[in-house]
């Protein structure tokens, strides 16, 4: 798994032999990637399920800000925290964490770039979209990316919440929502 552009172009991310880590592939991050563009310079991302890091540590390479990796799986975790140090990133909060638990009981911080890929068996989606908006997790302006099984449909999406992309790679369907929060400073 390589980084596709930007500063850690090539670099490669280790992927852990873990049940269920499905890694996003380099063909659908450049087109996601290639959609965020405008939206990537110093933003604040948050990688949910994070599995490889493959999305934050590209989004790190790209020109954000910062990224807080959630992943649960220690062995998993490690190869992010390992891959952090490999690529010398100092922009990295990893919390080792079921990804709903911590939406839940952690203190909100506004994220302009949220990257949701939980296992395809799980449908946390509508969980993780409420969670996302109810708790103020996002800026005032925020990109969503939503990845999915190709055969499930886009969850209802909170009101202020457009799907603006969308596209399917194989047995994969992924999705860009942007966010208007109003009465949000940031």
């Amino acid at each position: 798994m390589r980084i596709v552009a930007g500063k850690w172009r090539g670099c490669f991310l280790p992927i852990v032999d873990e049940p269920g880590l499905r890694p996003t592939s380099e063909r659908i991050r450049e087109t996601l990637f290639n959609w965020l563009t405008a939206h990537l310079e110093r933003a604040n991302c948050l990688d949910l399920f994070a599995g490889t890091g493959a999305l934050g540590f590209e989004a790190l390479s790209r020109g954000a800000a910062k990224v807080c990796f959630i992943e649960e799986a220690p062995k998993v975790a490690q190869a992010i925290r390992e891959a952090a140090t490999v690529l010398q990133a100092s922009d990295v909060n990893l919390q080792v964490v079921d990804a709903i638990a911590w939406l839940q009981t952690a203190k909100p911080q506004p994220f302009d770039i949220v990257f949701l890929d939980p296992p395809f068996a799980d449908d946390y989606y509508a969980e993780l979209c409420r969670l996302l908006s109810e708790r103020q997790w996002l800026a005032k302006i925020a990109y969503i990316y939503i990845e999915r099984d190709s055969k499930e449909a886009l969850p209802v999406l909170p009101d202020g919440w457009n799907c603006i992309k969308e596209k399917k790679a194989g047995n994969v369907r992924y999705s860009l929502i942007r966010v208007m929060n109003k009465g949000r400073s940031r």
